[in-house]
């Protein structure tokens, strides 16, 4: 799933690609992809671009007087550019292909969705904010004003463990599974941690590790090609898809615990304290 760092890359890329030009067709191939009908898909038709926005893991296009054309690529969808679309609309079929979006230019974008569960979604808002998971996203952690306090004062309360807290669109935008296991393990902390018992050196860490993380993510996608992005995602985890693999800090088996449709990797000597972890299945913890 693309989370902050490759969103932001996106819109980075869009930005330079899009901005001043004229949007001329916006074709569905996937009647599923759109959530919203007022106003409609072509509102944005014939409009130009002014600027690109990111909300949490959410794309906004801003048109010249017109409505925002957002997207969620959700878990499998993706963004291509091309600098020439193929002629002619595309076909609707059982192919990836889910909306396409034509520039005067001539060039434009695909957004495909890879698999059977399709939850890639386009909204046509006249505010970003009319968008359901745009209005029940937390603070931005790269923000300016994102500072340890409002971290702590965010956990504060919390009753759950951390991996999960990191995971809520709702407290924190934009972390998803993979930088949530990336962020935790350059904090050196266990995944199913209680946020309850985190000490304040605990929470100077965790708050350092997230900004770093997330910062240096983007600092390498910055300039990659929307094409690029998903290998050097993974290029640049250390733990997170990397199960039994060595922990590129002390050498340790980067371990896993699977959940029904998802899994976590972690370190146990970074982690841990050198224990491995129960699967979820069985909900405890070795001891």
């Amino acid at each position: 799933m693309p989370e902050l760092p490759e969103v932001e890359a996106l819109k980075d890329f869009l930005a330079e690609h899009v901005v001043g030009h004229e949007i001329v067709r916006v074709l569905p191939v996937a009647i599923s992809v759109l959530k919203t009908y007022d106003p409609p898909l072509t509102a944005v038709e014939g409009r130009e671009v002014t600027a690109v926005h990111r909300h949490g893991k959410f794309l906004g296009l801003a048109t010249d007087g017109g409505p925002y054309l957002v997207t969620h690529l959700a878990r499998a969808g993706w963004l291509h550019w091309k600098d020439r679309l193929p002629d002619g609309p595309p076909r609707p079929g059982k192919g990836p292909l889910a909306l396409r979006v034509a520039l005067e230019t001539g060039a434009g974008f695909d957004l495909t969705e890879a698999g059977t569960q399709k939850r890639l979604a386009v909204y046509v808002v006249r505010d970003p904010g009319e968008v359901p998971g745009i209005a029940r996203l937390g603070p931005d952690p790269l923000a300016d004003d994102f500072d340890e306090a409002r971290f702590a004062a965010l956990l504060k309360g919390e009753r759950r463990q951390i991996k999960g807290a990191l995971r809520d669109q709702s407290l924190i935008a934009g972390v998803g599974n993979a930088y949530s296991d990336e962020i935790l393990h350059v904090a050196r902390m266990s995944p199913f941690k209680p946020t309850s018992s985190l000490t304040p050196e605990e929470t100077t860490r965790l708050y350092e590790a997230l900004r770093t993380t997330l910062a240096e993510a983007i600092e390498r996608s910055r300039g990659v090609a929307a094409g690029r992005l998903k290998a050097e995602k993974k290029s640049g985890l250390r733990v997170h898809g990397r199960t039994g693999q060595p922990c590129p800090v002390c050498g340790d088996t980067v371990r896993e615990v699977s959940f029904s449709d998802s899994s976590l990797q972690y370190c146990p000597t970074c982690q841990t304290g050198g224990k491995p972890l129960a699967d979820r299945r069985m909900s405890r913890l070795l001891k």
